[in-house]
């Protein structure tokens, strides 16, 4: 096994953007998958966390939602950029095909087996790219945010897992309803797993516990083999 990193950049929807594809040389053709950052947009740990993919099997594209050289150095600056990025949900909607579209020109990619998964604003990406009636096998949302876009989603045709903190203050009860309501009413094939004692960003080992916000290493283990198991059955 060979796991490489290789820059991406290209030209996209307000671009250019510069991503990262990590993959086993060594491998030939596999599943795709897109990773989309949380809210501080790429940095190594989503590299790190591509990498962990690629050794079960997938290729990866880390994905750059912000665009080049756009990097943030604080939360004020994170919090900017995602703002910018979010208040035109169309635009995002762009870039997020674009992405997928990316992913199936790097080496060794089954187009016809495509993914994402992504953490919190990236968990968002990823229900949105799913209303886009993007041609994913499936999706996965890490403590994402999951209010839907102002105007009609295409067919879901992705299957979906939803991994949620019961406490994500971003994410109260009736915001979990709505998305469970709204993807029964698009009749799409949803999974929406919520784990107790745990708020937003359970992912991130770099950041401390507490009740609404933090790291939580049983459920970071638990949702992860979630999706290791949701994958190896969407891509079966």
């Amino acid at each position: 096994m060979a796991i490489e990193r290789t820059v991406h950049i290209h030209e996209g929807p307000g671009g250019p953007f510069e991503s990262m594809f990590v993959s086993d040389a060594d491998a030939g053709t596999q599943p795709g998958i897109l990773l989309f950052p949380n809210f501080w947009g790429v940095k190594e740990w989503d590299y790190a966390k591509a990498e962990t993919l690629a050794a079960l099997g997938y290729k990866v594209l880390v994905v750059d939602y912000y665009g080049q050289d756009k990097r943030a150095a604080s939360m004020e600056e994170a919090g900017k950029l995602l703002h910018d990025f979010m208040d035109d949900r169309a635009l995002v909607k762009e870039r997020l095909l674009d992405a997928m579209a990316e992913l199936r020109k790097q080496p060794g990619v089954d187009g016809a087996q495509l993914g994402a998964i992504g953490f919190c604003a990236g968990g968002k990406c990823v229900l949105d790219l799913a209303r886009a009636g993007a041609d994913i096998k499936g999706g996965v949302s890490f403590h994402g945010v999951y209010d839907a876009p102002p105007f009609p989603n295409a067919a879901i045709t992705a299957k979906l897992l939803i991994c949620d903190g019961w406490n994500d203050s971003l994410c109260p009860p009736d915001a979990k309803v709505a998305l469970c309501k709204e993807l029964t009413e698009a009749d799409a094939d949803w999974q929406f797993i919520s784990y107790s004692r745990t708020g937003h960003a359970f992912t991130a080992d770099d950041t401390p516990p507490s009740p609404a916000f933090g790291f939580q290493p049983d459920t970071n283990r638990r949702s992860w083999k979630a999706m290791t198991d949701f994958f190896e059955e969407v891509f079966g």
